[in-house]
């Protein structure tokens, strides 16, 4: 099935937001257990993204596993690398793959690495590893698009974190100058990074929403937990014409159980037996691979 590129493009009527709330938490429960199979930490990085993810593949992007190939999908780009169990949970929720072919997450020549690997992956458009290089690979794909006039858009999720990397403000400016509103950032804003918190490093006063502002982007700061605001602030994309957009994140680095939310540990811990337990008890939820039926 070809997508049509004269569809218009229109407000999407999401699930209900109960529907959601239940896709997040199997997501979550599935990158706890992804993490502990394949002695991987990021956890807390995966669960912080997990509702965006979620909003974005509810049917906003116009992409699905039969048309991921299609020259004319919406592309979304997760530079965040670290985070990518989030992804791969998601994706396979909606159906692009088998949930019990992510038991070899992590493991030697698997489709699933603990980074994004587009040889290996085929439903990830980039390959990741070393932050801070999606956005500029979405200015480019923008740019593209926009040149064959296209009515497509590229998304591209990023941590806070990354945002120290100076490619970022490059592509940023890049993408002001070209009016290049077809494209959307998303910065899940977790406030942590590998050692500290995103707030000391780029100090108190600096927010990532007015910075884009300085760069010439159209800017909106969501709850990235709220399923509401969240879906309320894509179906008003672009913010403004002939600018790109950037949607903040507000979100809490390990978010979705007691024991990991806001705990600088959980970046690089691997859950052990008694964590997946209790993950599974607080979520309500089981992962999307490896239960008895």
């Amino acid at each position: 099935m070809l997508l049509n590129t004269n569809e218009q493009r229109m407000p999407v009527d999401f699930p209900p937001i109960e529907d959601l709330e239940l896709r997040a938490r199997k997501v979550r429960a599935t990158c706890f257990k992804l993490a502990a199979d394949g002695g991987e930490g990021h956890v807390s990085s995966a669960l912080s993204c997990a509702d965006i993810l979620v909003a974005l593949y509810a049917g906003w992007l116009r992409v699905s596993p039969e048309t991921y190939q299609d020259p004319m999908r919406d592309r979304f780009l997760i530079s965040k690398g670290h985070g990518v169990t989030a992804l791969y949970a998601t994706l396979a929720e909606r159906g692009y793959f088998d949930p019990e072919e992510m038991a070899s997450y992590a493991q030697p020549n698997s489709m699933f690495p603990n980074h994004a690997c587009r040889l290996m992956t085929p439903w990830v458009e980039i390959s990741t590893g070393s932050l801070g290089i999606g956005l500029g690979m979405g200015t480019g794909m923008a740019y593209s698009i926009k040149m064959r006039g296209l009515d497509r858009r590229v998304v591209v999720l990023m941590s806070d974190g990354e945002c120290n990397e100076g490619s970022v403000w490059e592509s940023a400016a890049f993408a002001c100058a070209q009016k290049q509103d077809q494209l959307v950032a998303i910065v899940d804003n977790n406030n942590s990074q590998a050692v500290g918190r995103t707030s000391d490093l780029l100090g108190p006063e600096t927010t990532l929403e007015s910075k884009f502002r300085e760069f010439g982007w159209s800017s909106r700061a969501v709850n990235g937990h709220d399923f509401k605001e969240l879906t309320d602030a894509l179906n008003d994309l672009p913010f403004e014409e002939g600018k790109p957009s950037v949607i903040v994140a507000k979100t809490i680095g390990g978010k979705g159980t007691s024991f990991s939310e806001g705990q600088m540990f959980w970046h690089y811990r691997v859950p052990s037996p008694e964590d997946l337990e209790n993950a599974f008890r607080e979520l309500d939820a089981q992962p999307l691979y490896g239960c008895s039926p």
